[in-house]
């Protein structure tokens, strides 16, 4: 990924160091997901599609 991109750490980081926590970025049409301890796998995704994906996930009903 060769963008630059303001990573936010989640706070519910774990390990005294913060090295083990999700990181968060956005663009103007996706987010953009990743593990602080592999920088480089970045996960893409809507704003819709990360929001069906943590209903269905707490168990509330899935948009389509």
């Amino acid at each position: 990924m060769t963008q630059r991109h303001p990573w936010q750490k989640s706070s519910y980081s774990s390990g005294s160091d913060g090295s083990a926590c999700v990181e968060l970025a956005a663009t103007d049409t996706t987010l953009l997901l990743r593990e602080s301890d592999d920088p480089d796998r970045v996960l893409t995704v809507t704003r819709e599609g990360l929001a069906a994906l943590l209903r269905s996930l707490a168990g509330g009903p899935a948009v389509r």
